[in-house]
């Protein structure tokens, strides 16, 4: 979940989430796609004797056995990379959290992988929400999360994977939802 809630006349809150497109994905698929390269890049030029690199010279490497444990590490790295841009050109884990009073429901939705579901949505009736829970673990993983409690048990998370919130952002955000759909806000 993000600062950027908006309201419109008081009767719906639409909360955009932060998905893949982060900068910190950014960062990490630079540079795993620069390593990479050089890492695939240094092979080929020990394996054909022709100076591939910008930096450096690759040709005086035995081709056998670094040239070829560099060739696979640097075919790993460049499927770790294209795996990353895919992940951020999908948008996995983006979408949106919508309360409405004017519908009377509340919906959730999430992009994720391609396939059978790609549109990861859940939609419920106001009255069918019981509460609004906060989960905060601290230490070495923490964790500061919110959750939507419906009358049949299910807790659907409604913020975002990755980076927690601060502790201010995520109680005024826990408490902004519980106040809007006047439920009690619980964990705190």
């Amino acid at each position: 979940m993000t600062a950027q809630t908006t309201q419109r006349e008081n009767r719906v809150i639409s909360q955009p989430i932060l998905g893949s497109r982060r900068f910190s994905n950014y960062w990490w698929a630079i540079i795993v796609s620069v390593g990479a390269t050089g890492f695939f890049l240094a092979a080929l030029s020990s394996y054909t004797k022709v100076n591939l690199l910008p930096v450096g010279d690759a040709t005086q490497l035995i081709f056998i056995p670094q040239g070829a444990a560099m060739g696979f590490y640097g075919l790993a790295g460049l499927l770790l990379a294209l795996y990353l841009w895919l992940v951020i050109l999908l948008d996995v884990g983006g979408g949106y959290n919508e309360f409405s009073k004017e519908t009377g429901m509340v919906k959730i939705f999430r992009w994720g992988f391609p396939g059978k579901n790609r549109r990861i949505e859940f939609s419920c009736r106001l009255q069918d929400v019981q509460s609004i829970r906060v989960e905060i673990k601290e230490g070495l993983n923490p964790k500061r999360a919110l959750y939507l409690r419906a009358k049949d048990r299910r807790e659907i998370p409604l913020t975002r994977v990755g980076q927690p919130l601060s502790l201010s952002e995520l109680e005024n955000q826990g408490a902004e939802i519980a106040r809007f759909l006047a439920v009690p806000l619980e964990g705190l």
